[in-house]
């Protein structure tokens, strides 16, 4: 490791090698030979001639080719471009003296964005593939652990105060739901993605149309062809010299969107380990502080708020650079380009694998849910003691009224004196009740506070996120690493 120069933390603590591959010079690059060939060949099968009406492009200049895909000789390239100054015809020169035979006609008709902007689309796909792959993993995993805690009872919060319980897997199906909700997003951005193809200088193909002497059809199947040949079903129909930039900020609002579900299930992990309730892992020779060897921080969630708050950040990159593009094309889109779109990806990319080991290593304590549980649920449970003193033959009135009074000295006990949750011992005090303190406690079973969490559960499951788990299944299995 090179230990005296800038190394990116996205490389060296968090992105996975997987995404880290896909965004390396060597996926660049091979890339880019990839489409002289499609280019080439493309060509050849339109029948392309040189002035004397032979075939321009003859199979053994693209047999030429497709050996030295991988094998680039990033010396000469990066020697030509500092002469140059220009990244596309450096490699076109680089792959020229591998080549001799096809020196003549590799990125015939062609601008740099044809290979610059094709090649970024192409990158983009797979990196959504992996954002999608790791999505899945996350809710099948969230899926195991909501089933599982399903039935578990605990206090639901609104404001961060307590208030009707709801279940520990019901509560987990909503952090399901919006990463599921995220894989709409990007299912939906994958089948909109399309090649530049070879539109020329400033999208009007006129280079090619002189290249085929004016043939518009063979202009016409160019592109078709040319996505063909990548993997793609076609290409978008109109453009400048570039895509438009308005694709890469789609993208990276989708990735934007992953963030801002990450954050908010981080932020609830965090305020449940605060309270003891459920933990992310912890290792056991984690430290936890510096100074107090005794805590237990839940780095993870927070390493996961921290890289969200960069992502929903980067996303306002590529808005300001699709706005301000200048007619055809401006070249002010390429260093950022650079640096927003991979730097997005890797930082979702470890997003993802911390949401996957947090959730695959949560640890749920239920004597303490429980413990905070009935702590509470006297409050929460005053409508249905009231019932059952009504029916006993007290007025539903002043019963309400005693229990309102009842409420706050009971939490006035708690609050000012430190002391236990009175409510029910209050209530079987007063002979207008009716109900012994035994009754009371009988009523106090938390399944029956719950309402229909445990059912939902099952049927959000079932019926929405199972199908899709199936419909996937030779995608899950992915186990995350964390670096650090």
């Amino acid at each position: 490791m090179n230990r005296d120069k800038y190394i990116s933390p996205l490389s060296e603590r968090y992105a996975s090698k997987e995404m880290q591959y896909i965004f390396s010079p060597d996926m660049k690059f091979s890339t880019w030979r990839k489409l002289w060939i499609a280019l080439a060949e493309t060509e050849m099968e339109l029948g392309l001639k040189d002035v004397e009406g032979n075939p321009r492009i003859t199979q053994d200049m693209i047999d030429e080719m497709k050996e030295h895909i991988y094998d680039i000789d990033y010396e000469k390239a990066e020697a030509r471009e500092k002469i140059v100054r220009h990244d596309v015809m450096s490699h076109v020169y680089a792959y020229g003296l591998q080549c001799p035979k096809a020196e003549g006609i590799i990125h015939l008709g062609a601008t740099s964005c044809y290979v610059g902007d094709n090649t970024d689309i192409i990158i983009m796909r797979d990196a959504l593939k992996l954002v999608r792959k790791k999505l899945l993993n996350v809710i099948n995993e969230l899926s195991d652990f909501a089933l599982k805690y399903k039935d578990l009872p605990t206090i639901a919060f609104t404001h961060f105060q307590p208030a009707q319980p709801t279940t520990v897997g019901k509560r987990a199906t909503l952090w399901m739901h919006d990463f599921y909700m995220d894989l709409q997003d990007v299912d939906y951005m994958i089948s909109q993605l399309k090649l530049l193809g070879s539109k020329g200088t400033t999208g009007t193909q006129a280079s090619f149309y002189e290249l085929f002497e004016g043939d518009d059809e063979a202009c016409r199947k160019a592109d078709k062809m040319i996505a063909a040949k990548m993997g793609f079903e076609e290409c978008f129909p109109v453009s400048g010299q570039t895509y438009t930039r308005k694709v890469d900020s789609r993208v990276l609002n989708v990735l934007s969107g992953i963030a801002q579900t990450a954050h908010k299930f981080s932020n609830d992990i965090r305020l449940l380990q605060h309270l003891k309730q459920i933990e992310e892992p912890f290792e056991k020779n984690q430290i936890g502080s510096s100074a107090m060897a005794y805590k237990r921080n839940p780095m993870r969630s927070e390493r996961i708020a921290s890289l969200a708050d960069y992502v929903m950040c980067d996303a306002l990159n590529p808005a300001f650079v699709a706005s301000t593009q200048w007619f055809e094309r401006t070249l002010d889109d390429s260093a950022n380009k650079r640096l927003s779109i991979p730097e997005g990806f890797l930082a979702v990319d470890g997003i993802l694998d911390l949401c996957l080991n947090v959730v695959d290593g949560l640890v749920v304590y239920e004597k303490v849910i429980y413990k905070k549980f009935m702590e509470e649920i006297p409050f929460m449970a005053t409508e249905n003691i009231m019932m059952d003193a009504v029916k006993k033959g007290g007025n539903r009135q002043e019963l309400h009224e005693k229990i309102r009074q009842y409420s706050m000295a009971a939490g006035a006990n708690v609050k000012m004196e430190g002391k236990d949750n009175n409510l029910l011992e209050l209530i079987a005090a007063d002979p207008e009740f009716g109900l012994t303190i035994e009754e009371l406690r009988a009523a106090m079973k938390p399944e029956r506070y719950v309402g229909r969490a445990p059912q939902q559960t099952e049927e959000f499951i079932n019926e929405v996120i199972k199908p899709v788990l199936k419909e996937n299944k030779e995608l899950l299995g992915v186990t995350a690493e964390i670096n650090v």
